[in-house]
């Protein structure tokens, strides 16, 4: 019974101070809910089942094929459960030490399927990152005024398409478009030559807001069920041609990842830092007297058809300007509604040096400048058979939380 033996300090990240959700199906069960503890998922589904989960609001929580019955009980009942749960784990009288109870509770990672999260009905990515912006903005305007007006007065971001987000270790298709060569005068479609990654962080909405009614940045917070890594795949070439007047179609909403593990709002309060105030006044309702985000570390390591794997960017989370409390108050400010499932995604996250940029579009300079490996190879952009992975942990004097990878690997275009 390793995975009990010491759960609270464990190097992987997966202990007691995180107990990430996650859903799941194993051994021709419909899907399920569990946390992640160790090289195991603790099977929420069957301690409801055994009756073991006191004073649950109603049935069918943890035997469900999403997160978001659960996330519906409200903050209150997620900082309840979590207290109860880690009692449960820790506490040799909880009945879960007993083995005939543990094999059944405690399945084996290599014996699961994952799935997203949540039942999702709108995904927006926000374009948060202040060194991100400037990086693309500098190459298709002025340096000087890569920043477009509007970019410190307000998040900025877009309405992907939820339909097509896919979990962690789906393949992903090398899309086609319309793309306009710089020497042609009319565009041809043709498959995707600047297909790119993009690090980002999500996070899930757990209690919505009724329409009409913003949500005041006081309490936006609250709202927040769990944070995500999430790669928001781009092709560059489609949306260089297609994005203006209304910004991106089908450039981005071919697909996006997300990583199993929803890591609980809880979990990361070690992690929480101080953000700076906004260089300029900003409208009353984006207005925060204690602006925060999280240090979470992130990297990405990219894998070639050769078998060479490389980490080729190191970044952080804290690399942003905008809060995730104004992303939300501005995207609820004309009474649009959030609801249940809800993802909210950071945009490509980027810092301050070269290594930390977080898009083959930055690193590369569109292509200008195509990335060395170490080996031998190069990338202007992601080829067939890259596999690419983004992966986070969090980690200070006494705590570790990890929130694993998001992974993804390119397949040629279809022949159409």
């Amino acid at each position: 019974m390793n995975e009990l033996d010491n759960p609270i300090q464990r190097s992987d990240g997966f202990g007691i101070d995180n107990l990430p959700y996650a859903v799941f199906s194993a051994h021709n069960q419909q899907k399920r809910i569990g946390v992640r503890l160790g090289t195991k998922i603790l099977d929420l589904g069957f301690l409801e089942e055994s009756g073991l989960i006191p004073d649950t609001p109603r049935s069918s929580v943890f035997n469900s094929p999403n997160l978001n019955a659960l996330a519906e009980l409200g903050p209150v009942y997620w900082l309840q459960f979590r207290l109860w749960l880690k009692d449960f784990i820790l506490n040799p009288a909880s009945g879960l030490q007993q083995k005939k109870r543990w094999l059944k509770a405690l399945v084996p990672l290599d014996q699961i399927t994952l799935y997203l999260p949540f039942q999702t009905r709108g995904y927006t990515d926000f374009y948060a990152s202040e060194q991100h912006a400037r990086n693309v903005g500098a190459l298709y305007r002025d340096p000087a005024n890569a920043l477009l007006k509007n970019w410190k007065h307000l998040p900025v971001a877009y309405h992907g398409r939820s339909s097509s987000l896919v979990i962690s270790g789906t393949p992903i298709t090398r899309p086609h478009g319309q793309i306009l060569m710089a020497s042609a005068g009319d565009p041809a479609f043709q498959p995707s030559r600047k297909l790119d990654f993009e690090i980002e962080v999500g996070f899930y909405i757990g209690q919505g807001n009724q329409l009409g009614w913003p949500i005041p940045i006081e309490t936006a917070e609250q709202h927040i069920f769990g944070l995500v890594l999430v790669n928001d795949w781009s092709a560059r070439d489609i949306q260089s041609f297609e994005y203006q007047p209304l910004g991106p179609f089908l450039g981005k909403n071919f697909a996006t990842s997300v990583s199993p593990w929803v890591v609980p709002w809880a979990a990361l309060q070690p992690f929480r830092q101080a953000m700076p105030q906004p260089d300029i006044p900003v409208a009353a309702y984006l207005a925060q007297a204690n602006r925060s985000t999280f240090n979470i570390p992130l990297k990405l390591t990219l894998k070639t058809a050769s078998g060479y794997s490389q980490t080729i960017i190191k970044t952080n989370f804290a690399n942003q300007y905008w809060s995730m409390a104004q992303q939300i108050a501005h995207h609820t400010i004309n009474g649009c509604n959030l609801e249940i499932g809800d993802l909210l995604a950071s945009g490509t996250i980027s810092g301050t040096e070269p290594n930390s940029w977080g898009s083959l579009l930055e690193i590369s300079q569109d292509g200008r400048q195509p990335l060395q490996l170490a080996n031998g190879e190069n990338r202007s952009f992601l080829a067939d058979g890259d596999e690419v992975t983004i992966s986070a942990v969090c980690q200070n004097s006494d705590k570790i939380v990890s929130f694993g990878e998001v992974k993804g690997k390119i397949l040629p275009s279809l022949s159409l």
